[in-house]
């Protein structure tokens, strides 16, 4: 793509980013940011995808479990935006690899994000507004916003520019080196991992109960953890992802297991 933009490409810019702000407006924890990803890139599906099947294809991928610092969430937009246009003009094109490449991006552009607005700027800007409002000026709350507002605002604006700018020359590059397959094969690894990670460390269930054998005190939950540590949060997610492949709705799976986990507390199993 040339560096110079098409009128109804600066448009899509700035759709992209003005409607980034809403990102995390229809947040929840089966898909954290899928939604708000999805309404933010519908400008540019309108604008790619000339019929309604194509349309209806293109929100299903961008619906898809993300999470990224809302900061430079743009960025993301921008490739998928971009990435979106190559396959409108390429049919060939794996439209996986939209997601794939989506999916990539979460954690290196999160692991900048939230160090750099998170753990620094943000706080290079409340310590200034804390000092000034200690003194009781009123510069105090307002230089912490604009301290963190207006570089955030630049640098969100300008990810969209160069995710758009960068998708295009990056989906040729990639496809004419193979580069593209061994990406989705790596994404994919990378995603299994993180799930992983996340029923490792996000997923809690323990079981309360113990038995007295002659001196010994049997732990039911030290059974499991010598078997396979953390086996019963990864049997109870497999459970539950089992049970949504068969068409149970989210909110009956929910419900199912806070009915679990109230009654076995109650008898004492948990």
């Amino acid at each position: 793509m040339s560096n110079v933009m098409k009128s109804d490409e600066k448009k899509l810019i700035n759709q992209l980013f003005w409607r980034s702000f809403a990102l995390e407006g229809s947040f929840n924890y089966e898909k954290m940011q899928a939604l708000g990803f999805a309404w933010a890139m519908f400008p540019a599906i309108k604008l790619y995808c000339k019929t309604p099947q194509e349309q209806v294809e293109a929100l299903k991928r961008h619906t898809a479990f993300f999470n990224i610092t809302p900061n430079i969430c743009t960025f993301s937009l921008g490739m998928a935006a971009s990435m979106e246009k190559e396959y409108a003009e390429k049919k060939d094109m794996d439209p996986s690899t939209i997601n794939a490449v989506k999916v990539s991006l979460m954690g290196p552009l999160s692991g900048i994000g939230d160090s750099f607005f998170w753990g620094t700027f943000r706080v290079i800007a409340a310590g200034v507004g804390i000092s000034l409002a200690q003194q009781g000026s009123i510069l105090g709350p307002i230089l912490f916003l604009l301290l963190f507002n207006v570089p955030h605002l630049i640098i969100r604006y300008y990810c969209t520019i160069w995710g758009y700018q960068l998708g295009s020359k990056f989906i040729q590059t990639s496809y004419e080196n193979g580069l593209i397959q061994h990406m989705t094969k790596l994404a994919t690894v990378i995603g299994l991992t993180t799930v992983g990670a996340m029923i490792a460390t996000m997923v809690t269930f323990n079981v309360g109960f113990t038995a007295q054998i002659g001196e010994t005190t049997l732990v039911l939950q030290e059974v499991f953890d010598q078997i396979v540590p953390k086996i019963l949060p990864l049997l109870l997610t497999l459970g539950a992802f089992g049970a949504i492949r068969k068409g149970v709705k989210v909110n009956t799976v929910i419900l199912a297991i806070f009915a679990f986990g109230l009654i076995g507390t109650l008898i004492g199993l948990l």
